[in-house]
């Protein structure tokens, strides 16, 4: 019978450590072509609008769907998982936090595979509720000496600093201005909800590795023109999402300022199938969507768990 696993039982099940490895293992299957992901599609009423996205991982052995309304400013969220051997449903997942873990998951694992070895300066833009498990993952993925953070409001971006201070033991800081952000910056990662570049793209700088993780919109964009013509490698969670979603890197294809052969999906990095960063000075980019793929992957690390430990309701009747 299937199970019904709740906003707390994700919270109990599974950790950002445990999101990264689930994630990290779904772009290597990505990358060998044993995992199959579709972009968003979207209906939409005078009211709000409901999102679906669907994926299918052959050695996870799940397939399903992550389907999700946003109405006067709520956002709900559920995972559909069914077995890949014999379509059977396995779970209906509240999904809310799952999106946090796996969003800032993905953030970590590029940084894990592109940044610098020695990356320990942060900045982070963007104070939601999505920025701290971006920052989880960052500490994972690298040694980080000092978190810079900043957001259009003092108040919230000095309540982060100190939220980041008390309880990850991190260095961190509200930055006064973007450029005091980035001045020094080795990992500079975006997540927030603005629909213009949140820092002035000529402020990039050689060795530094960009997540641009906020936006999955046409409409909207974190980061410039200027910001994209200096990466040397940009690398995407599937290239499938970037004409329908990606308001970042469309602007720089339509003006041939990037190539769309030049874009890699992050799983080919995962894989070794190409190198990902190959100099410490390079300027490395990763642009998050947000994949269905990352949700079910996860979605059945939480179901493996909720058996070990029998947590959960039976959804439907004897």
């Amino acid at each position: 019978m299937p199970v019904y696993l709740s906003e707390q039982d994700v919270e109990r099940l599974v950790s950002i450590r445990d999101a990264m490895t689930a994630v990290e293992e779904c772009f290597r299957h990505q990358g060998e072509g044993r995992a199959t992901n579709e972009p968003r599609r979207r209906v939409r009423t005078p009211e709000g609008a409901l999102h679906v996205m669907f994926a299918a991982d052959q050695d996870t052995g799940v397939l399903g769907l992550k389907s999700y309304t946003t109405f006067a400013g709520t956002a709900r969220f559920h995972v559909l998982l069914y077995s890949a051997e014999d379509g059977a449903l396995l779970a209906l997942v509240e999904a809310g936090r799952l999106g946090q873990l796996r969003t800032g998951a993905a953030s970590g694992v590029a940084t894990r595979l592109l940044a610098r070895e020695d990356a320990a300066v942060a900045a982070v833009f963007g104070t939601g509720y999505q920025a701290r498990a971006q920052v989880e993952a960052l500490a994972l993925a690298r040694n980080l000496q000092e978190v810079r953070v900043y957001s259009r409001d003092p108040e919230r971006r000095k309540a982060f600093a100190d939220e980041l201070c008390g309880t990850l033991g991190l260095w961190a800081f509200p930055a006064g201005s973007p450029e005091e952000a980035l001045d020094g910056a080795d990992i500079v990662t975006t997540i927030t909800s603005s629909a213009r570049p949140v820092f002035d793209g000529g402020l990039v700088r050689p060795g530094m590795h960009l997540n641009v993780a906020g936006s999955n919109s046409l409409l909207k964009r974190e980061v410039d023109e200027t910001a994209i013509a200096r990466a040397d490698l940009v690398t995407v969670d599937s290239l499938a999402a970037v004409p329908v979603e990606s308001g970042d890197l469309l602007g720089p294809l339509q003006k041939g300022l990037l190539y769309p052969e030049s874009l890699v999906e992050l799983g080919q990095v995962a894989t070794g199938r190409h190198p990902g960063r190959t100099s410490s000075e390079q300027v490395t980019l990763f642009k998050s969507h947000g994949i269905a793929l990352e949700d079910i992957v996860l979605a059945a690390r939480v179901l493996e768990k909720a058996r070990e430990r029998g947590v959960g309701a039976p959804v439907g009747g004897p």
